[in-house]
Formats: C-alpha cells, sequence, structure tokens
C-alpha cells in the first residue's frame, strides 16, 4: 500500500471507527470491539509509516484546497511521527483500561464516550500529520469541540463548570490569539506551509517577533501554559481515562507538540537564537514549571495533584523551545513521549484505586500499597519516571533538557530544572510511601478503634479494608504495560533520538 493511502488511513480509520461504534451503541461487546480494533488498526498503520520518515521520505497526500494555496494537507516529519505514534501506542491501551473502567464504574453514556474518544484520536492524528498551520488550526478546534462532551461526561454541576471553563479558555486563546498570530504569518511570509529552518528569517524583525511568538505560544492554550492553565485542573471532574486522554494521550501533547512545531517550522530555532525573541518565554516556562510544582504540593486529592504536575511537566517542552537549541529542542520534543507514558501510568493507578476503593485522596491511602501492590508499584515507577531517574525513560528527556540550558549558557535554567526534580520528588513520593509503608485499617496492621468508634464499627472498617483487592485485571493490565514502557524508553531511547535528530538539524 502507498505511503499516501497510508496517510488517508490514520484519519478514516478512527473517523469510521465513530461511526460504527455509534451504530452499536445497544450491543456493549460489538462496541468495545470496534474501538480495541480500529486502535490496534491505527497502530499498526501508523507505524507502518515509520519507515519511510526514518529514511528521510516525507509522505503528503492533499486532502482538499480551500483556495490557490491553502489546501488542507497533509505531511510525514520526524517531530509528527514522534507524536503519532504517541496517541496511536496509547490509544489501545487507553481503550482495554476504558472498558475495565467505565462497566467497574457503571458510568452511562458509554457509547458517547467511545464516539467522542475515537473523534478526538482522529484530530490527534490530523494534528500530528498537518502540513501547514491551517490544517492544524482546524483539527486543532476539532479536538477542543470532540472533547468537550468527554470533559462534561458526568453531567453534574460541577462538570458542567468545568466545561464552560474547558471551552471558554480553549477556543478564547485559539480564535483570538492563535488565528490572529496565522493570519499574521500568512501576510507577512506569503505562506503557512511547515518549513525546516523556518520562514519567518527576513520577513519579519525587531521586537514585533516577539510578540508574535507571544501570540503563537499563548494562543495554544492546550500547552496550558501559566496564567492559560485552569482548564488542565478543572477538567479533572472527567472519569479517569478521560483524564489519561487528555494528559497523555492526545490534548495537552497536542498544545505542547503545536509549540514545538511553531517553534522548529515556523520561527525557526537559527532565526530565533539570532533575534532573542524567545528570552522572555523561558522565564514564563520557568515560573510554570515552579509554581504549579508548588500548587501540586498543597493538592491532597490525587488526581489534581497530577493535574498540577501535569502543568508543570509541559513547562519543559515549552522551556526546550525557548532555549532555541538543537539539544533543548530534542529535550523538549521527547519529553512529549516521556511525560505521556509516566503520566499516563499515574492516572491509570489513580482510576484504579478509584475502581477499587473509591478513595480519590491521597491521605485516604495508607497502606493500600499492600492490597494494591501492583497499582502502587506501577505508581511508582511512572512516578519516578517523571522524576527523572534512571532507568527510567524521562530521564533522557531532562537530561538532554539539561544539555541544552548548558549550551544557551542559560544557568538559571538549569537550577529551575535540578529544583523541579526535586519538587516531583517531594509531591509524587509520598503517594507510593504512604501506599507501601504507612499503617492503615487492613487486617494486617490493624488499627485501634478510632475514639468515639465502637468496636463493632471498627469491625466492619477492618472488613472492609480486608475485602480491597486490585481493580479489574482490564485496569491493571494496560497500567502495568504502560509502567514497563516507562522503562523500554530507557533503553531504546536511540531509536526515538535518531527519529528526532532531522528537526534539529543533526
Amino acid at each position: 500500500m502507498s505511503s499516501e493511502a497510508l496517510l488517508l488511513l490514520v484519519l478514516f480509520i478512527p473517523f469510521a471507527s465513530a461511526f460504527f461504534i455509534a451504530m452499536n451503541g445497544d450491543h456493549p461487546n460489538r462496541r468495545e470491539l470496534a474501538t480495541l480494533l480500529a486502535s490496534l488498526l491505527l497502530l499498526g498503520t501508523v507505524l507502518s509509516l515509520l519507515p519511510e520518515v526514518l529514511a528521510g521520505g516525507r509522505p503528503a497526500v492533499n486532502l482538499l484546497e480551500f483556495i490557490p494555496g491553502l489546501p488542507l494537507q497533509l505531511r510525514v516529519e520526524p517531530l509528527g511521527m514522534t507524536f503519532a505514534c504517541v496517541a496511536a501506542l496509547l490509544w489501545p491501551l487507553n481503550s482495554i483500561y476504558s472498558i475495565g473502567y467505565m462497566r467497574g464504574n457503571q458510568e452511562h453514556h458509554q457509547t458517547r464516550f467511545y464516539v467522542c474518544f475515537a473523534i478526538a484520536i482522529a484530530s490527534a492524528m490530523g494534528i500530528a500529520f498537518s502540513d501547514n498551520l491551517l490544517t492544524l488550526f482546524i483539527f486543532y478546534e476539532v479536538l477542543t469541540l470532540s472533547t468537550y462532551p468527554l470533559v462534561t461526561h458526568k453531567g453534574n454541576a460541577s462538570a458542567m463548570q468545568a466545561g464552560r471553563i474547558y471551552l471558554g479558555i480553549l477556543l478564547s486563546t485559539s480564535i483570538g490569539l492563535l488565528l490572529l498570530a496565522i493570519v499574521w504569518t500568512a501576510s507577512i511570509a506569503g505562506t503557512l506551509d511547515f518549513t525546516p529552518g523556518g520562514i519567518l528569517a527576513g520577513k519579519i524583525e525587531g521586537p514585533a517577533v516577539a510578540v508574535l511568538l507571544a501570540l503563537y505560544m499563548f494562543g495554544i492554550g492546550k500547552a496550558a501554559l501559566m496564567p492559560f492553565h485552569r482548564w488542565l485542573p478543572a477538567a479533572m471532574v472527567a472519569p479517569t481515562p478521560v483524564s489519561a486522554l487528555l494528559h497523555a494521550v492526545a490534548v495537552v501533547k497536542a498544545g505542547v507538540f503545536t509549540v514545538m512545531k511553531v517553534t522548529v517550522y515556523i520561527f525557526g530555532i537559527d532565526f530565533l537564537s539570532a533575534t532573542g525573541a524567545s528570552q522572555w518565554l523561558m522565564w514564563v516556562a520557568a515560573l510554570t514549571v515552579l509554581l504549579a510544582s508548588c500548587v501540586a504540593l498543597t493538592k491532597d486529592n490525587l488526581k489534581a495533584r497530577l493535574a498540577y504536575s501535569t502543568v508543570s511537566q509541559l513547562g519543559y517542552v515549552v522551556l526546550g523551545a525557548a532555549l532555541a537549541t538543537s539539544m533543548g529542542v530534542i529535550g523538549g520534543s521527547m519529553q512529549i513521549a516521556m511525560h505521556a507514558m509516566g503520566k499516563i501510568t499515574l492516572f491509570f493507578c489513580a482510576g484504579a484505586i478509584y475502581t477499587a476503593t473509591h478513595k480519590t485522596e491521597i491521605s485516604q491511602m495508607d497502606g493500600l500499597g499492600r492490597v494494591m501492590p501492583f497499582t502502587f508499584g506501577a505508581f511508582l515507577i511512572g512516578a519516578l519516571s517523571i522524576i527523572g531517574l534512571p532507568p527510567l525513560g524521562g530521564s533522557w528527556s531532562k537530561w538532554y533538557l539539561l544539555a541544552g540550558t548548558a549550551d544557551a549558557g542559560q544557568w538559571a535554567m538549569m537550577a529551575v530544572l535540578l529544583i523541579s526534580s526535586l519538587l516531583n520528588v517531594a509531591y509524587l513520593l509520598p503517594v507510593a510511601a504512604r501506599g507501601f509503608f504507612a499503617v492503615g485499617a487492613d487486617s494486617s496492621h490493624p488499627n485501634p478503634p478510632p475514639i468515639g468508634k465502637s468496636a463493632e464499627e471498627d469491625t466492619e472498617n477492618s472488613i472492609a479494608w480486608t475485602s480491597i483487592r486490585e481493580a479489574p485485571l482490564a485496569c491493571v493490565i494496560p497500567l502495568c504495560l504502560t509502567a514497563l514502557g516507562c522503562v523500554l524508553l530507557f533503553f531504546y531511547v536511540d531509536s526515538l533520538y535518531t527519529l528526532l535528530a532531522p528537526i534539529a538539524g543533526h
């Protein structure tokens, strides 16, 4: 099959699966089988494009042309290939997990959930393989609209309020800032195509470069750069598989991917380095990294803590882009993959804990690791990868980012990365430590009856604890596999580096 046909299939498979899922809403087994088959087919199709890209090929296909010079066009290049591989690899795992979670918690509107999820994946593929800013903008907006029903899935007052914040911030930034930046770019450069080395050198100069960069960076609201980050913690009212989609598979990764793609293919790192237009962006990214970590430390709700952790970790990608060095760009791009694998593990674990125990607060999780060892073991692995400790994948992205700060002579940014890692330790490791080492009310480490509670009430509490087991296998298997992925990314990072090297001119 030709590479052009494969590119069309990348969009067709998830969109077609959304239609088939909708038609089989009354048949859960068929609906979920369609989801799993589509996710596996998409993964195979995306991986089929990989050898040609590694060999230097850049397959493309023109979907349609709005007006002469403004086509809706797809093209595969290394950065987009990386994002597509991440999303395609995690969709099957998230689908298996979703089946266990949605059934285990008897969630309503499951058909709508799977339909919107498939459309979101199709949008992510469109973003990954966009050949110009117009194509990217269209799929970017489709992704926002298709994930809104997922954020508001529960339908209660808090979910609807979160949905309003979600749509309000993402649509206002994209239409008010990002679209303006795209129009400005078209007027001065005469093209919207993503071009190696950028398209703005010699077309714009002086303070206008920094202003245009600000329109892009704050207009890409999905990157959750402060102060446009509130939508991300607010969206945590959604079911955990949605949180995994938002944080690891599609939404925020689409945001930081767009940041990196605009930096590399619209501005060009040489142009940004020569003009110094991204200096201010380093400090905004650094503040996002540190402030979000500090807020995460204050959160007792596990998903809220992980949400602010994501805001902080996304700042690494923006910082890598703002450094405008080869190592910074490679480190930031690696962070997209490394963070995706680590963070989806953490959210899978949070959902498994909720499914098995209905506990959401970290203070409630004392001793749970002894009755849920696979879940808490996977959480520990994911946390260590996010922190950046070898032999886990997250250590490589931080290493290249540190190298990028050294290349740029930005010692303050190096300090930010090191301080951030210490903050990661402070807000992630206590979760696993409480689970494994704190004394809980399980049968092997019984607590005395709390003051004011009868012995009968305490006996009932102990029975409840002894009945706790791991979540259903459909939840536990994916989180074990993604934890394994954190390890494999450490040992096979050469393959990822080989794929990403061309975007930095290596």
